[in-house]
Order: C-alpha cells, then structure tokens, then sequence
C-alpha cells in the first residue's frame, strides 16, 4: 500500500482529477503488466464512488416519490390537472434551489457576501434536499388546493374558487415559509460547511416553493384552465376509491364529476 498526497485540498476539483486520471489512465496499464488490480482510496476516491452510487440510485428514487405523491393527489381531489401541476411544480422548486446552491457554493456566486469558499457539493445533499423539500411542497400543496377545491364544489366558479382559496391561505403559507426561511438560514451562522450548503438549500427551496409556485404560478394555472382543472373521466371516476378530506359538506357527488350540478344534501333530521 502506497500513501500519496496531493497538492490541492480533499474538496477542490483538481484532486478530484487526479483521482480520475489515476483510475482510468495511469493505473490501467499498471494492472495489465503486472497482473494485479490497483484500488485507489481515500476522502476524495470515497466520496467519488459515494456520487456514483447516488447517482444511479437517484432517478428511481425520485420517480418512485413523484408517481407515488401524484396518484395520492388524484384520488384525494379526483383532479388529473392537480396531480401532474404538483408533480411537475415541485421538481421546478427542488431543480431551482439546486441550482441556486451550486451556483453559490460550487461556483462561487455570492460566495464573499454569504461566507463560502467555492468548492464541490456534498453528494448527499440532493438526496436529502429532495426529501424534506418535496414533503414540505406537497404539504402546502394540500393546503392550498384543499381550499380551492372547497369553494369550487360549493360555488361552481373556478375563477372565485382560486381567488378565495389563494386569499384565505397565501398569508398562512407566506408566514409559514417566512418561519421555515429563518430556521434554514440560521445554519449558515455555523461553520460546518455542510449545514450551509444544507440551510441555504432548504432556505432557497422554500422561498421558491411558496412564494413563487404556490402563490402565483399555481394560481396561474388553475385560473388559465378553469373548470377544466376538475374534470375526471366517468370511467376513471368509477374506480378511484372516494375520500372525503373536506367534510361532507364538500364532498362531491359522481354526477359533478360527469358536468352535472350536484345534488343537495338531505338536511339532518
């Protein structure tokens, strides 16, 4: 076994490189000449391979987490638009703080004004940034819709269900987010490198998420489709199982579904 340093430090891209060319240009023709299989350790070869592993377990782990996360939002509000604008405005919520991290602490954006050194991302960040965020953007979601949906049933007017169901809770969710922003942001006082990166992560993904999907993007589109945002095949309709989160004063009868006005309920005895 052969100990060697580098020049650069464990984090910077110039060791990373020279793990890289030592695996696939230097110690190939090595190992052919001398019949033996040369492992390249440390810090920077661990964390390579740990990428690696991440990487190719991630797709499938965020399918499984949107298709699973969609479907729920289809049976609860019976509404094809619902469940694909959630699935794909949470991927732009967690792709967007992402991005923001990367160009903070990979590229050195802001990076004198916020304390950071420029430097790779931990790889399982991602991992763990996708988790929290997607739990928390399907819990606004929720709320939200929920909302919506309720003076929708009640009302029948989209555009009145949307402006309602935004002014009864985007004061709720901005002050929520505004509690969250400050908790995440409050890591970067520390001087672990990683719970900055974590913070800021989760601080940018929430901003992003509620103030800019939820209150204006999400409401955009519910108001540019109108009804159409709950109409659900009869066929489809028929074999979702009916779950009544909003009480059974909004609870939708099979014939709304189908276009047609709802039918009173009987008043109790």
């Amino acid at each position: 076994m052969a100990e060697l340093y580098p020049r650069s430090a464990p984090q910077e891209s110039a060791t990373t490189n020279l793990v890289n060319r030592l695996r696939h240009q230097v110690l190939p023709p090595i190992e052919r000449s001398a019949g033996v299989k040369v492992l390249v350790a440390g810090f920077t070869a661990g964390s390579i391979d740990f990428s690696s592993v991440l990487s190719a377990k991630l797709p499938l782990f965020i399918a499984l987490v949107v298709v699973l996360s969609a479907l729920l939002l289809l049976v609860m509000f019976r509404s094809i638009v619902i469940a694909i604008q959630a699935a794909v405005m949470n991927l732009l919520s967690i792709g967007g703080a992402l991005g923001v991290t990367v160009a903070v602490f990979q590229w050195g954006w802001a990076g004198s004004l916020l304390g950071v050194e420029k430097g790779p991302i931990e790889p399982w960040i991602p991992v763990l940034m996708f988790a929290v965020v997607f739990g928390l953007s399907m819990d606004y979601e929720v709320f939200l819709v929920s909302r919506v949906r309720e003076e929708w049933v009640r009302r029948r007017d989209a555009s009145a269900a949307v402006g309602d169901g935004i002014a009864f809770t985007g004061r709720v969710i901005s002050a929520a987010a505004a509690i969250m922003i400050c908790v995440f942001l409050s890591f970067m006082l520390g001087d672990e490198r990683t719970l900055k990166e974590f913070g800021f992560g989760l601080a940018a993904a929430v901003f992003l998420d509620a103030l800019v999907v939820r209150c204006v993007m999400l409401p955009a589109v519910l108001e540019l489709l109108g009804p159409l945002t709950w109409r659900l095949p009869a066929w489809l309709d028929a074999r979702l199982p009916h779950i009544n989160i909003e009480g059974s004063s909004a609870r939708t009868p099979r014939s709304a579904h189908a276009g047609q006005e709802p039918e009173a309920e009987p008043a109790p005895a």
